[in-house]
């Protein structure tokens, strides 16, 4: 496992992390959860994703116990969470100081720790000044209980927003944006933010590396069943696969694998390790519900370096989806 630095801070990131959204405390036994953050653990993984949306929080009750049972030193792995979704309620949601402060607290019980390595505002909030959302995690990094915050799914606009209230007011800037990353999905990490990796030192980890498993390869003759867009309340998701875009996507897949094929490796890896090849990518959030798929994960970084010039090409001219500008 190789580590980088998120953005400009000192802080080191495994390049491949871990993340519990949709399999922990839905598509998986609490066994199995604890069986794959074990191998990512064993594998040198040292951050691992989660947030108060996740199965109502119950992903982050999970991921607790199993921090808790594995007894692993806590200076040997980051924990993160996410603030936006926590209830239906009025102040459940959102990202008010009351809510920011309050699912802070929750949680950290649930968790079952001290102090949130990374804490992201997991979508930008309309109905709340940016200030005070800014106001609120600089309070929480100043009391000790959130050592990095940051943002997710934020526009550029907003994170340049966010830097310069707390450069006006003396308090904690962001210092990472988690948005979705992929061959499919590339203008904001490639084009949008690209003014603010300078500037700011933004990092990033990204989520979704292999589009919801549209990149593995799986889905090329169909829905198998017993995955992600087969659960209940995931129906947004599988819209996504059935529209004329996903058909189009599906058929770049299956050149994409005869690319895999070619150099040795699995369509997987191959997704991931073109993500690795991006430095403004601080760490690619990996996920997955079986065991074999955490072992098979955690080798893409070996392929990195096989991702030569004339291999990036060969992609690009499947995947002709290229930011211009």
């Amino acid at each position: 496992m190789k580590y980088r630095r998120l953005g400009k801070s000192g802080l080191q990131v495994s390049e491949l992390s871990f993340g519990a959204w949709v399999t922990f405390a839905q598509q998986i036994s609490e066994a199995t959860a604890e069986r794959l953050m074990t191998i990512a653990y064993d594998s040198g993984v040292n951050f691992f994703d989660n947030a108060e949306a996740y199965a109502n929080g119950k992903a982050e009750v999970v991921m607790g116990k199993i921090l808790k049972r594995r007894g692993w030193g806590r200076d040997t792995f980051l924990v993160s969470s996410k603030v936006f979704w926590g209830g239906d309620l009025p102040n459940q949601e959102g990202l008010s100081r009351k809510h920011v402060i309050e699912a802070c607290h929750a949680a950290l019980r649930r968790l079952r720790v001290d102090y949130l390595d990374l804490y992201f505002c997991h979508r930008p909030d309309p109905n709340t000044p940016i200030e005070e959302t800014v106001r609120a995690m600089s309070d929480l990094v100043a009391q000790g209980k959130v050592l990095y915050w940051g943002t997710s799914e934020w526009s550029a606009r907003e994170i340049t927003q966010a830097h310069r209230i707390a450069r006006d007011l003396r308090l904690v800037p962001p210092t990472m944006e988690q948005p979705q990353y992929n061959m499919f999905h590339r203008e904001r990490v490639e084009k949008e933010f690209a003014p603010l990796y300078k500037k700011f030192g933004l990092g990033t980890t990204i989520w979704s590396p292999l589009a919801s498993g549209l990149l593995t390869g799986k889905y090329n003759e169909g829905d198998p069943g017993g995955t992600r867009i087969s659960l209940k309340n995931y129906d947004w998701l599988r819209e996504q696969f059935e529209n004329d875009e996903a058909r189009q996507r599906l058929a770049k897949v299956k050149k994409l694998a005869r690319v895999a094929q070619d150099l040795g490796t699995t369509l997987p890896r191959l997704g991931l390790a073109w993500c690795l090849t991006n430095p403004q990518v601080s760490t690619v959030i990996t996920g997955a519900s079986k065991p074999a798929q955490v072992t098979e994960n955690m080798k893409a970084g070996q392929l990195v370096d096989k991702l030569t010039n004339e291999v990036m090409a060969r992609i690009e001219t499947i995947l002709r989806d290229k930011p211009v500008g």
